[in-house]
């Protein structure tokens, strides 16, 4: 029980840590409403249940330990924040001021257009599986079975998607006082720099 308190509270210091997922849901929430950042963090925490799930099952270690599947999650990661980063900027440079342009225009942005974000986001970011891997073994012995892998691999993606939805919360009521064109502007512009920022360490990685 103890051992499991410890990996609880690593989860939720490792949940508050910003990365392209809480950036992500950050601005969805900020510039697409309460439901958009809902939608994209469902789509996180069904990619990081993925990735627990192989990571607890074994398979995890295999895609990792093939350099051809792990590089092609890489650049394929890569890729897509790239993208997002692109297309933030994108968005902060729209004279109109209009936002959330990724995938659709404004808030007419369908609900799976989101979630498929959010998913897409998680996993292809080889470091979430790599992390599985190189974590759950320093607080489950070998000997404690699959359930109790799934256990700790699951508490990691709930302690995370508890925080992606307090961050919705908190994002989605701050934009009400945000509707000034300026403002969501400045929160594109620094998303998109931000994403590019972590596609170009991703790369380096490679």
């Amino acid at each position: 029980m103890e051992t499991y308190l410890s990996f609880v509270a690593f989860a939720a210091v490792l949940a508050v840590a910003p990365g392209p997922d809480s950036l992500l849901t950050l601005r969805a929430s900020v510039v697409g409403g309460r439901r958009r950042g809902l939608l994209t963090a469902l789509g996180i925490t069904v990619a990081g249940t993925i990735q627990g799930v192989l990571a607890a099952t074994g398979l995890g270690a295999v895609l990792a330990h093939s350099e051809p599947v792990f590089l092609a999650v890489r650049w394929a990661g890569v890729a897509y924040l790239t993208w997002l980063g692109l297309s933030a900027l994108r968005d902060a440079l729209r004279r109109d001021g209009s936002v959330w342009a990724v995938g659709g225009t404004g808030r007419t942005t369908s609900a799976r257009t989101a979630l498929r974000q959010g998913f897409v986001c998680n996993i292809t970011n080889p470091k979430v599986l790599a992390f599985n891997l190189a974590v759950l073994p320093q607080f489950v012995d070998g000997d404690q079975g699959l359930p109790t892998l799934l256990a700790y691999a699951l508490t990691l993606v709930a302690i995370g998607a508890v925080f992606l939805v307090v961050l919705v919360r908190v994002a989605s009521r701050a934009a009400v006082r945000l509707t000034r064109p300026s403002v969501r502007r400045g929160v594109d512009g620094s998303t998109g720099v931000i994403m590019l920022g972590f596609a170009t360490a991703l790369a380096v990685e490679a």
